[in-house]
């Protein structure tokens, strides 16, 4: 597959967006024709929730991405989004009304006795401790452990008036799940997916670093390649060594801003966002800021000033990747959530630079590559070059240069397919598939030169990283300086 060659359109520099979008994939969109609208409009990666849909929904959702993305001549990436423990209550037989003084029975072995003693999906009586706080129904209705009743049941005793619905989730934000957090659904989904073709996969309610690295055991015994993204959502993975340790080891970080909020305080999502934002430049790791960006469009044409300036905020402090759920999973408006925030990224990157993170964050950073990647960052201020080139087997040389945020597009040139899908989502990063060579990412700008990328410049200056073996990773070595004409 060699993208954006003989097919599709190549998006001019001009109108190309440096953070990118993830749309997660529901009964409005699944089906080829708005998947394929949606990567016109400028999805960049599709997620694909796993806490709904079956084996085969996910099959077809694979094919019908991977058409669209040769369709419009760009990468995609898909992100394999698991459920984790995702507590739930179990079916009701009807709405039940709680006020504050009602004490509560959650039994996981137990149906609705249409009063008080409620189903739930997950044991509880394993895990919890007398005194600890269960939020129910996003928070709505609070709730606090008086008892262990029995090993499949607790005691709860509620805080506030509210009603009770079937399936509503559950948040434990003191609850320590002991790294237990990978369920048998999500074994399972693993399993599946490793043959599949995903490029991210992405672990729920994380709680520390061993969440991250037994998963990572448990794909690589499966041979499954994807690259990991761990959500943030407790309140013990925001501890402040617990939560960089979490970035060292995860290929990527989901500020995942609902439960995160439900489980830590809405008060403390905003700086939260903004910390793991630059923990993630910091070691190269690309971050996805989620969770209602765009949330009236579920049922309105058009976002609200909060939401724009949202996106916006996101935009600035230096996200990869702003996410979509709701809004294009059950919403009436999916592609034109998409145009909306697109317009939001293209406004807010040509009239605001991301600032530059403290020099001392990249003095840490010593190997060759990330000396490499800030100076051609460096250079290509200095000499106002029109893109910086980056040859690259495994995206690394690509995502080092992102952690510096140019102003400018990343053009990264690779003969590995699954790289250039993986980039689909690393700032500023517009990938292309070639074979590797000496020339390769010369060949490539003088090719985007001609289709028009640059403008109708009679030249363009382009630095082309690159390193004297080509399509081996690890490499990078050499800075040049090309006009183009």
């Amino acid at each position: 597959m060699y993208f954006a060659k003989n097919s599709g359109t190549i998006i001019s520099m001009i109108t190309f967006k440096r953070t990118k979008i993830l749309a997660t994939l529901g009964p409005p969109t699944n089906n080829y024709e708005t998947i394929e609208k949606l990567a016109k409009s400028g999805v960049n990666g599709f997620r694909l929730n796993f806490s709904h849909g079956s084996y085969e929904e996910r099959d077809q959702q694979i094919i019908w991405i991977r058409e669209a993305s040769k369709k419009t001549g760009k990468p995609v990436a898909i992100l394999q989004d698991l459920q984790g423990p995702k507590i739930r209550l179990g079916m009701l037989t009807q709405n039940t009304p709680v006020v504050a003084g009602d004490e509560l029975i959650l039994d996981h072995a137990a149906e609705h006795d249409g009063k008080f003693t409620l189903p739930i999906q997950y044991n509880l009586a394993t895990k919890v401790k007398v005194g600890e706080p269960i939020y129910i129904f996003d928070g709505k209705i609070r709730t606090s452990v008086v008892e262990i009743v029995s090993e499949t049941a607790i005691k709860v005793r509620v805080e506030n008036a509210g009603t009770l619905m079937s399936r509503k989730g559950i948040n434990l934000p003191d609850t320590d799940f002991g790294g237990d957090i990978l369920t048998p659904k999500d074994i399972a989904d693993v399993e599946y997916a490793a043959d599949k073709d995903f490029d991210y996969v992405a672990l729920s309610f994380i709680q520390s670093p061993d969440d991250i690295t037994g998963l990572r055991r448990r794909m690589d015994d499966l041979n499954y390649k994807a690259h990991i993204i761990a959500k943030i959502e407790t309140k013990a993975a925001i501890k402040e060594d617990t939560l960089e340790e979490i970035v060292k080891v995860s290929d990527g970080i989901m500020v995942a801003r609902g439960d995160l909020a439900v489980e830590a305080g809405a008060e403390v999502v905003p700086v939260v966002q903004r910390r793991i934002i630059a923990l993630c430049r910091k070691y190269g790791k690309i971050c996805i800021v989620a969770t209602q960006t765009m949330a009236s469009m579920v049922d309105n044409p058009e976002p609200t000033r909060a939401e724009v300036s949202d996106v916006a905020n996101a935009v600035m402090q230096g996200a990869d990747v702003v996410m979509l759920s709701d809004e294009t999973a059950n919403g009436s408006y999916p592609v034109e959530t998409v145009v909306a925030m697109r317009k939001v990224i293209l406004y807010t990157q040509q009239n605001i630079a991301v600032p530059e993170l403290a020099q001392e964050v990249f003095e840490m950073k010593n190997s060759q590559q990330d000396a490499i990647s800030a100076a051609t960052v460096k250079l290509a201020g200095q000499l106002k070059v029109d893109a910086i080139v980056a040859e690259t087997k495994s995206g690394a040389t690509a995502a080092n240069i992102a952690t510096h945020r140019p102003n400018l597009p990343i053009i990264s040139v690779t003969s590995d397919v699954r790289t250039a899908q993986q980039l689909a989502l690393t700032y500023a990063s517009q990938s292309f598939v070639r074979p590797d060579g000496e020339n390769a990412g010369f060949d490539l700008a003088r090719e985007l030169k001609a289709s028009g990328y640059f403008g109708d410049n009679s030249e363009a200056t382009v630095a082309i990283v690159s390193g004297d073996q080509p399509g081996i990773s690890g490499g990078t070595d050499t800075i040049r300086v090309r006009v183009l004409k």
